[in-house]
């Protein structure tokens, strides 16, 4: 656990805070791609997807839909659940960062990365999680910890989730229609593509179980 001793409720809340972020984004991976075809604002809204953002884009060269409200949802869903790890790192410091880098070698090194960044660079280091593959937990934790305030973290994590969204919206928007059809092909075979999504979430936890139960 990434706390030291007895837990306190601010501990426990934020843990159980994480377990429904888990199962949240395990829940919502299958049904990526039928939300996709069915209606890509609520995968924004749900996900922050950037595939939804180029698509509502595309949709709104062909006049279909209001762009503004898709910036809108992508944006609360990009960032919904970015203040835990703020408080985490609050709460817990390099904690939290040891869970992350416990998971394999790879895992280390990335999280090691993050947080020299995240030391560093502060603001610019968040604004990179959106540009370049960072752990983003690690770095939100890391700036918390540091002393940035939840003020002026959702100031900047907001702000370029905003600003990253509304590129791709208007990638979407200069490829037009041809996004549209690809869009169409996709909502054609999406429950096939849930269906295999879904079966590699199963197995991975399967595979997780029985990891544990080796090493156990």
């Amino acid at each position: 656990m990434p706390w030291k001793g007895k837990p306190g409720r601010s501990d426990i809340g934020c843990w159980i805070g994480f377990s429904v972020t888990g199962i949240y984004n395990l829940v919502l991976l299958p049904l990526r791609p039928v939300l996709l075809g069915a209606n890509p604002y609520l995968l924004a809204a749900l996900g922050g997807s950037r595939v939804s953002a180029v698509t509502i884009g595309a949709l709104a060269a062909t006049g279909v839909g209001f762009w503004p409200l898709g910036l809108v949802l992508g944006t609360i869903g990009a960032v919904k659940f970015d203040w835990l790890f703020w408080w985490a790192g609050r709460l817990w410091g390099r904690g939290l960062i040891e869970l992350v880098a416990g998971r394999s070698p790879r895992a280390a090194r990335n999280a090691d990365r993050a947080e020299r960044l995240a030391r560093r660079y502060g603001s610019l280091a968040i604004m990179a999680g959106y540009v370049i593959p960072l752990p983003s937990a690690v770095v939100y934790a890391t700036v918390a910890a540091a002393g940035m305030s939840l003020r002026r973290f959702l100031l900047v994590d907001v702000g370029t989730a905003a600003v990253t969204r509304g590129l791709f919206i208007y990638l979407g928007y200069r490829i037009g229609e041809p996004a549209v059809h690809v869009l169409a092909e996709v909502a054609r075979y999406s429950w096939y593509l849930s269906i295999v999504l879904l079966a590699g979430v199963i197995l991975g936890a399967i595979r997780g179980s029985r990891r544990k139960k080796v090493t156990a």
